[in-house]
């Protein structure tokens, strides 16, 4: 007999119930629900089981006849199910009934006196746990306080106790005097997810089937409960609110006196362990009772969203993205509580849409789920933002890399939602497009060639790196290491060795030591920019680098060295080049060559390099919309709103997965920035409220050194001149929203954002964290250092930054549309800003009397640099800073800073790495042309990841 035909017998004896006569939803239920202003018969609608438009049904089986059934949850076999009822005005007992039998009788399991809530099998099925209060007292608890409204009440004398199946060796979990209750189970083990006031307020809690390491998962103020996990335990999904303000005060008043009003919920996301939080409905309304569907993608929930008059229940889904939001009972009255059996094929749910004339009676229901494309009730944000990044992010893009087609049918696809939109042209003659030349890839020249002694080595077992400088040299080669010259890691690789016209010649990578196990370590120690920086200093022609690394102390006579790694990618980092040649020579080519200069022989080399490098026309994509509101409420100057759109191709110089050359996707950077500007673009075209001009952007060539938004501020189309620029706002990586929490930078770069942000994040139920000037190493950065107020939007960093596993799967699609409503009403609310005090802020203060081998200068670089020369180009300096006192200009080229030559942005970073504190130094500018030399004195740096006007963390390697 299969489950159908046990369900369609066991719906024949539908009385097994009724005599419980059971009269309203239990209101201290895991997942209760205010009931429906009237019974379903009397609504004017008949009765009815399976509604027409609910085609995730087959056929439905009543299980339960009368009364109040509710949070029927399945056995691990899914034969059984452990659910809540009561009879008159006592309160809710847990039983539990076969679904494999033609006609069982639901059982009694719990004590029978005091209340009870959310009971759930353990694994293997012969165990369950439930909450109760029996040892408060046999009696029900006192019934809330209506006259507040409607709230559940937090009774304290609630714990979770463990039993046998049929509710024997009743055993207590949890002892603090806190509410202890909304437990559920993974199938895996038997881990206890529950909602506990024990510190305070209403957070999520789990702990071992045996009641042991309690461990808190959520931390964020307001009511956390009613969780489950997917059905492989890696995740869990929880009803939460999320009062701010005044709703906060009334939260945390009723919270004292035992109370929650449950009247805003919305659905939460995470991995089990609480981390990666994300909020995947913003109905504004009450949203619980969330089970996952069976692959985890989407969530089913009951909601009274889809009633104006908040008393109609419905069962939605919605994806764990928020995209797709699909109703999926459509009767009158309540219908809640939905857990798939866990073959996935069967739905258990409750709902009074069987009710008799003159009752509530809610009855456990279960059906055959029909699985099937969701039918959305509409077109949501969530669903076109995703839309773009899914697209944007697609491998077909080839990670958006600049020279790929990929990134030219990225804009061209901006383009194309632009006009599409209703944008009018913002670009040079009338189009949308504003170019721009970069060096797209590096080709090595013929003339390239290395010598050693009289060998000519073969061309193929050397590579020059992209980043080589050019010309022919010769000299003695000196092995020095791995090029590494810190004394506090043990390594002092150039001591007492003459390279100063010389080649040198280092090993890859980093030595094999504790103190080189740190990855950070590894990638400064390691990286070949810094190795040839050091050796340029020390007085080095060239250098040669080979991967065979120094045999280790303790190793073995077996030892061998690692299998050898590929050359890195010969492409230019848009940072200019490292003032020597550098080449990479395979292990098989030179390790006799080593072997020699080991045992301290003499040998000369000589080497040239040829690069050449190939250019390419890439593009901003700008649109303008007219201001929108009567011409006598209109503003002046132009709002841009942008994002960059190009990423790192197939990985490269920036990388943090430089062995994987498969798409970098980038769907968090930056496809999310680029489809929330063009989700703001299509609200607000649709406006009449916009008072001044808006320009939506898409920058091209950020990760090469916001080379587009730097060349759109000093090549501006008509109307873009900076004087003409109100403000710029900029989505660099908002895709990954994680409780609900979003990074505002630039918050201090005009006084008014203090007042306007929070306004425009209450509007949006977003809490917000501002911080920071406007200067960072996103695009952004260009605008405020020629005077422009900025505000920069960013959810966070990731392990998945700058890697091929950056896709579109784990956005937060709901997220992005929520900071698009934020950016919406910043432009067309009562949050328009009139007028902005642009501030141009001073470097932070020292953090304290501390050591530190790193110094600030104060100048911020523009990493487009400058043309057809070497130097640094300034784009600022900090105010008060170092670089500022000493004189230093916007707009000045450092071509030297002490007696180090500065040709790079990199070689500025290196020169820094190695600065003191207070130390004072010359530099050399060219300003106009002309070589002006200055007295810089260096300043402390503060710790790391403490300043609140550095560049966001994600930023760091760009």
């Amino acid at each position: 007999m299969n489950m159908r035909q046990q369900l369609r017998l066991r719906a024949q004896g539908l009385s097994s119930l009724a005599a419980l006569s059971l009269a309203a939803l239990s209101l201290t239920a895991c997942q209760a629900a205010a009931p429906p202003a009237t019974a379903p018969a009397e609504s004017g609608q008949p009765a009815t089981l399976k509604h027409p438009r609910e085609t995730h049904f087959s056929e439905l089986v009543q299980l339960t006849d009368g009364g109040e059934n509710a949070e029927a949850y399945w056995a691990s076999a899914g034969n059984k199910l452990i659910f809540q009822a009561h009879a008159g005005e006592g309160c809710d007992q847990i039983y539990t009934m076969d679904v494999d039998r033609p006609l069982p009788e639901p059982r009694l399991v719990s004590t029978g006196t005091g209340a009870t809530t959310c009971a759930y099998f353990l694994p293997g099925d012969q165990e369950i746990i439930y909450s109760s209060t029996h040892l408060g007292g046999e009696a029900c608890p006192p019934k809330p306080d209506h006259s507040k409204g409607y709230v559940w009440p937090l009774y304290s004398s609630f714990d979770i106790f463990k039993a046998n199946a049929d509710g024997s060796n009743l055993r207590q979990l949890t002892t603090h005097k806190s509410y202890d209750a909304e437990a559920t189970v993974c199938r895996n083990d038997g881990t206890i997810l529950f909602t506990s006031t024990r510190d305070g307020d209403l957070e999520l809690y789990r702990m071992d089937r045996n009641g042991e390491n309690v461990q808190r998962l959520t931390h964020t103020p307001g009511y956390d409960g009613g969780a489950f996990f997917s059905a492989d335990c890696s995740k869990i999904v929880w009803r939460a609110s999320r009062p701010a303000g005044k709703a906060l005060e009334d939260y945390q008043q009723l919270l004292a006196e035992g109370l929650v009003r449950p009247s805003k919920l919305e659905i939460f996301v995470a991995k089990s362990d609480g981390s990666d939080a994300r909020q995947i409905t913003y109905l504004d309304a009450a949203a619980f009772a969330p089970y996952f569907t069976p692959a985890a993608d989407r969530v089913l929930f009951s909601t009274n969203a889809g009633d104006p008059g908040g008393r109609e229940f419905d069962i939605w889904s919605v994806g764990v993205d928020g995209t797709a939001l699909e109703q999926i009972t459509h009767t009158p009255g309540f219908d809640g509580f939905p857990m798939f059996s866990p073959d996935g094929k069967y739905l258990a749910f409750s709902s009074n849409r069987a009710s008799r004339p003159g009752t509530y009676d809610t009855n456990v229901f279960v059906t055959e789920w029909v699985n099937h494309a969701p039918k959305p009730v509409r077109e949501t944000a969530a669903d076109r933002v995703m839309e773009d990044i899914l697209w944007l992010a697609d491998p077909a893009r080839e990670g958006r890399g600049v020279g790929t087609r990929g990134l030219l049918a990225s804009g061209e696809f901006i383009e194309a939602q632009f006009r599409a939109i209703g944008l009018e042209p913002a670009g040079a003659n009338g189009s949308y497009r504003q170019e721009l030349e970069v060096v797209t890839h590096v080709e090595p020249g013929a003339g390239t060639e290395l010598v050693v002694g009289t060998e000519a080595l073969p061309k193929a077992q050397y590579q020059a790196v992209g980043f080589s400088g050019q010309g022919a040299v010769s000299g003695k080669l000196v092995l020095a290491g791995y090029g590494i010259n810190q004394p506090e890691l043990g390594r002092t690789d150039y001591e007492g060795l003459s390279v100063k016209g010389n080649i040198a010649v280092v090993r890859r990578f980093v030595p094999e030591s504790e103190k080189f196990e740190d990855t950070k370590q590894k990638r400064i120690h390691g990286d070949l920019r810094q190795k040839a920086w050091t050796a340029r200093e020390r007085g080095a022609t060239a250098l040669i680098v080979i991967d065979y690394p120094e045999r280790p102390a303790n190793a073995k006579n077996t030892w061998a060295p690692p299998d050898e790694a590929s050359f890195p990618a010969l492409e230019r980092d848009g940072h200019g080049d490292a003032g020597i040649p550098v080449v990479i020579v395979k292990r098989s080519a030179f390790a006799a060559t080593l072997a020699q200069l080991e045992k301290g022989q003499r040998l000369n080399a000589k080497l040239n390099v040829e690069l050449t490098l190939k250019r390419q026309a890439v593009f901003n994509v700008l649109g303008r919309l007219p201001a929108r509101a009567p011409a006598a409420e209109r503003l002046g100057g132009v709002m841009v709103v942008g994002a960059h759109y190009d990423h790192l191709g197939h990985g490269g110089s920036y990388s943090l997965a430089p062995d994987d050359h498969s798409p970098h996707l980038g769907a968090d950077d930056n496809a999310s920035g680029v489809a929330l500007v063009l989700e703001v673009a299509r609200r607000l075209a649709q406006s009449t409220g916009t008072r001044r001009d808006l320009v939506f952007a898409a920058f091209t060539a950020e990760e090469m050194g916001t080379l587009g938004s730097s060349h759109l501020v000093k090549h501006p189309p008509p109307g873009l001149e900076t004087q003409n620029i109100h403000a710029m706002l900029n989505y660099d990586m908002v895709g990954r929203l994680t409780r609900n929490s979003l990074s505002v930078l630039g918050a201090e770069s005009a006084e008014e954002w203090a007042t306007l942000v929070p306004k425009a994040c209450e509007q949006a139920r977003i809490d917000c964290q501002l911080s920071g000037s406007g200067y960072g190493r996103s695009d952004h950065n260009a605008f405020y250092s020629a005077g422009i107020p900025v505000l920069h939007f960013f959810t966070g960093a990731h392990n998945d930054y700058h890697k091929p596993t950056d896709h579109a799967s784990l956005i937060n699609g709901s997220g992005v549309a929520q900071i698009a409503e934020l950016t919406t009403y910043l432009l067309e609310g009562e949050a328009q800003p009139g007028k902005l005090s642009y501030r141009k802020l001073p470097p932070e203060e020292p953090s304290g009397d501390m050591r530190s081998f790193n110094a600030s200068l104060g100048t911020i670089p523009d990493y487009a640099g400058p043309a057809d020369q070497k130097g640094v180009l300034l784009a600022d300096v900090r105010p008060g800073s170092g670089a500022q006192l000493g004189g230093m200009q916007r707009g000045d080229v450092l071509v030297q800073l002490g007696d180090r030559s500065v040709e790079s942005v990199h070689d500025l970073m290196f020169a820094l790495n190695t600065a003191k504190p207070h130390q004072t130094v010359k530099a050399v500018v060219l300003r106009e042309g002309k070589r002006v030399e200055l007295k810089v004195t260096y300043q402390e740096k503060g710790k790391a990841g403490a300043n609140p006007h550095a560049a966001p963390a994600h930023a760091e390697n760009k």
